[in-house]
């Protein structure tokens, strides 16, 4: 019964010493375990925090909040990560500058007091009122690259160099607007743009930053000159829509007066042509009728020299000289009647039935064409 009793006591009383032990063994546990974890981000105490991005995750975005300065728990073995350095001061002055890797440091004495990130960062130039030259009021946002150079000078050259750089940007950004009208600051971004990054690298070189670039993200002018921008845009829009009518009825005429001219020249061209060819056409016809007519008359003459020829032969032989009177007299007897049927004339002839005096005439006729030369 005893030993039962005390069993039961002892499983009783147990969890009550495990929860008693829990404290003290946690820290051990922790001690031993330290230098297996990673650093530490939480902030020293009266450290300044300076929020770059303020992203919501729900919606996709980065919701981390850089703070400066950034420090590390001292655990002997530390591990720094790639792309950050880190500040180590010993008794409260600068020890060492630690590369990415492992290192040793002495609890108590060492202290990481800066972790910097010396990757590419951009940091919001939230919207800043300004004055332009022709004393437009606009605001102007916009974001600034940097990164860290000078681990050493980040951490000393300013108590914030994040919020010192972002002031300088603004201030810097506000001074470029002032010598600038609000027509250059809108088509001139790069110059402004120039302006801003070169005067923040100056002041950011103590800071151990180098400005990798500026950029303007939104210029928004005042309510008033925005809606006279909007009206002026209106008006520009309906003058370039006017101006591209009247060009396009000026190049709609001209071309049709360009084609009425060309389909005109093509006529007259061809009228032209027409007439070249009609009257080469005429020339032909007429040479060619020339020269029928020609060879009509050669052919004609030789006919009649042949029929000359003939009549001549015939008459040297025997019985000759009648024939030919008997031939004249029947063409003269058929000249007489066609020269009365085509005219009014009348010839009268003394004795026509009188056959013997035709042919006396056609004697005469013919002894008279044998005394003309050949």
């Amino acid at each position: 019964m005893s030993r039962t009793a005390g069993s039961r006591a002892a499983q009783l009383l147990a969890p009550r010493a495990a929860l008693s032990l829990a404290p003290r063994a946690l820290p051990l546990a922790a001690s031993r375990l330290s230098p297996l974890l990673p650093p530490s981000s939480s902030p020293s105490p009266g450290s300044r925090a300076y929020t770059l991005d303020s992203f919501d995750g729900a919606s996709g975005r980065n919701a981390t909040s850089y703070r400066w300065p950034l420090s590390r728990s001292n655990f002997v073995l530390n591990i720094v990560p790639q792309g950050e350095k880190q500040i180590v001061e010993r008794l409260g002055k600068l020890h060492s500058v630690q590369e990415s890797g492992w290192f040793l440091a002495i609890p108590l004495v060492d202290q990481i007091s800066y972790a910097i990130d010396m990757r590419e960062r951009a940091l919001d130039v939230e919207p800043q009122s300004a004055i332009t030259r022709d004393n437009v009021r606009v605001d102007v946002s916009g974001v600034v690259y940097i990164t860290f150079v000078d681990p050493v000078k980040a951490c000393y050259g300013a108590f914030n160099p994040l919020y010192a750089v972002v002031q300088h940007a603004q201030s810097a950004m506000r001074s470029a607007i002032g010598e600038m009208e609000l027509d250059d600051i809108f088509h001139n971004r790069n110059r402004l743009n120039d302006t801003v990054m070169g005067a923040v690298q100056e002041a950011a070189t103590a800071w151990g930053m180098e400005i990798k670039r500026y950029e303007i993200t939104e210029v928004r002018p005042d309510r008033h000159i925005a809606d006279a921008m909007d009206k002026q845009a209106a008006a520009e829009r309906n003058r370039r829509e006017k101006v591209l009518e009247a060009e396009g009825e000026k190049t709609k005429a001209t071309l049709e007066s360009e084609g009425v001219k060309i389909r005109l020249q093509n006529e007259s061209e061809g009228k032209l042509i027409q007439i070249r060819n009609e009257a080469e056409a005429e020339l032909v016809k007429l040479v060619k009728e020339a020269e029928g007519q020609s060879q009509a008359t050669v052919l004609k003459a030789e006919a009649q020299a042949e029929a000359i020829r003939l009549v001549a032969a015939q008459l040297q032989s025997s019985g000759g000289d009648t024939a030919a009177k008997y031939a004249l007299a029947v063409s003269y007897s058929e000249m007489m009647g066609e020269g009365m049927k085509g005219s009014n004339t009348m010839f009268f002839e003394k004795d026509p039935a009188n056959v013997n005096a035709l042919l006396a005439k056609a004697g005469l006729a013919l002894e008279t064409g044998k005394g003309v030369p050949a």
